[in-house]
């Protein structure tokens, strides 16, 4: 019986349904089930009217709601898109800012970011992320003639202090490794995940050497450690003298040959510091320099201040899996305060570094650079 049909069915009866006793209900309803084939109780709400179940949906009603999820979007996506872990962590750092920049949010609604968890902040971003829902060539050649006098180190769970740093270089070649262009020279201390940014033009050891020079200058600890990948910018006789012939020689190591994971710390950052900053665009305008650092002393600032990280504490391998625990969600500053290792006059520079940016200013500034950039490509 086609739905039509069904329907005229359903209006031909109804009187003499609604009309009749128990009894005879029972037999009216056999009846209508089998002609039609429906189940009885959907036939049931046929005949009284009701075309299906409430669609309340189940459980407690929602805690939150749009004007919450306004205040989320606008710092998640000045904060760099940031997962729900380090965005709860960061929710008590941008919220005065926010409140500068926009005014005092009521009273329920701040209280309800500051004890939101993230499995609620998943849940509640999730249309966000729809709404604003390459790879890049390795440019790592092997240092082979000095690699046996660097020894390998493929863990740094032995890092209690900071100092120990991560390199890596990115290559803004575009499609082809040839010619010269501007690579991206990262570093990263592995104990609290500060990072610096330099561009150099070509990797040579003396555009290294002076993006080094002047990371060193401006970071808050001594380098005592320096570990990289098998690259030829690193393993080569120049810049391991640089680093061993000084009053304190800091410990050179690598990683392993074909194993990323051995600098983990440092090529995370390659995408969400770099690609996410100038993209895979071929850059080879050495006037680009000056502008591109500048902008990446803003980024440093912006992460290494007000973006908080997760850091791997504890890893085992129970069958075939791994399992791993984390800290709570801390910003590089926050490492570095509670560090008993870091003089009381560099905490006090730090801490006026913080009362002396403003996030959202400085991702305002970040995208406008950014945006200067990439024109200036096109």
């Amino acid at each position: 019986m086609v739905q039509e049909s069904k329907r005229e069915y359903v209006t031909a009866i109804l009187r003499r349904y609604l009309e009749a006793g128990r009894q005879y209900k029972q037999r009216i309803l056999d009846e209508f089930c089998k002609v039609c084939g429906y189940h009885r109780k959907h036939a049931i709400r046929l005949l009284n009217g009701r075309k299906g179940r409430c669609k309340r949906k189940p459980g407690r009603p929602p805690r939150y709601g749009a004007e919450e999820r306004k205040v989320l979007e606008m710092i998640w996506l000045a904060s760099n898109r940031l997962c729900s872990k380090r965005l709860k962590a960061a929710l008590p750092i941008w919220l005065p800012y926010y409140e500068r920049q926009e005014g005092t949010l009521p009273l329920p609604v701040r209280e309800k970011l500051l004890m939101i968890s993230a499995r609620s902040l998943d849940r509640l971003m999730q249309p966000v992320r729809r709404k604003h829902g390459t790879r890049g060539r390795s440019g790592t050649r092997p240092g082979s003639l000095i690699r046996s006098q660097v020894p390998i180190k493929t863990e740094h769970a032995d890092v209690h202090k900071p100092g120990v740093m991560e390199a890596d270089t990115v290559a803004h070649c575009g499609l082809s490794l040839d010619g010269s262009f501007v690579w991206s020279l990262t570093l990263t201390d592995i104990f609290s995940g500060w990072t610096t940014l330099r561009a150099v033009w070509n990797k040579g050891f003396a555009g290294v050497k002076t993006a080094i020079e002047d990371i060193e200058s401006g970071l808050p600890f001594r380098i005592t450690g320096f570990h990289s990948d098998n690259g030829g910018e690193f393993l080569n006789y120049h810049l391991i003298r640089y680093f061993s012939e000084r009053d304190q020689p800091v410990d050179f190591s690598r990683g392993r040959p074909y194993h990323k994971n051995d600098t983990a710390h440092v090529e995370q950052k390659n995408y969400t510091h770099v690609r996410l900053m100038l993209g895979y665009s071929r850059i080879e305008n050495p006037d680009l320099i000056p502008v591109i650092n500048e902008l990446y002393r803003s980024w440093e600032l912006f992460n290494n201040l007000f973006c908080p990280s997760l850091k791997l504490v504890h890893k085992e391998k129970i069958g075939s899996r791994y399992r791993k625990q984390y800290d709570a969600p801390q910003t590089p500053y926050q490492r570095l305060m509670n560090c008993p290792d870091i003089p009381e006059l560099i905490k006090t520079h730090l801490t006026e570094l913080v009362c002396n940016h403003n996030p959202l200013k400085l991702s305002r500034y970040i995208d406008h650079q950014q945006a200067k950039i990439l024109k200036q490509l096109r």
